[in-house]
């Protein structure tokens, strides 16, 4: 499996996609937005830090796991890092697989697993 883990203090651009082989039927995509409330209070924008060396080894670890569970063949995940205003991405994550069902269910689960125990936070709101 092709994994690529990114992270920028940049507005996330969306990279090309090349197809790993012939065999991709589904390819799809998550764009995670900065929502203009944080705990029902309105905000400007989030603030992101993560211990990165760290972050990349237990993502690496979540993604073969899924990888072996769901079999897709490819995964690109950015998140930003720093200020991302309200209606900006701060995640993207693109899955590569033979079929929808697959890469549906191993996006859904990659978030999760993100959320469970990788080394990102929202340090601060404004």
């Amino acid at each position: 499996m092709i994994i690529a883990i990114h992270f920028t203090t940049d507005p996330i651009v969306i990279p090309r996609s090349s197809l790993p082989n012939r065999e991709i039927g589904a390819v799809v995509e998550f764009h995670g937005i900065v929502r203009e409330l944080e705990s029902a209070a309105p905000i400007d924008g989030l603030n992101y830090e993560a211990y990165e060396p760290m972050a990349r080894k237990v993502l690496e670890k979540h993604l073969l796991d899924l990888h072996a569970i769901h079999g897709c063949d490819a995964v690109h995940f950015i998140h930003r890092l720093g200020w991302v205003p309200v209606g900006e991405a701060s995640l993207y994550l693109r899955v590569m697989s033979s079929h929808r069902a697959e890469a549906l269910r191993f996006l859904a689960d990659a978030i999760d697993r993100l959320k469970l125990d990788v080394p990102i936070w929202k340090i601060s709101t404004t």
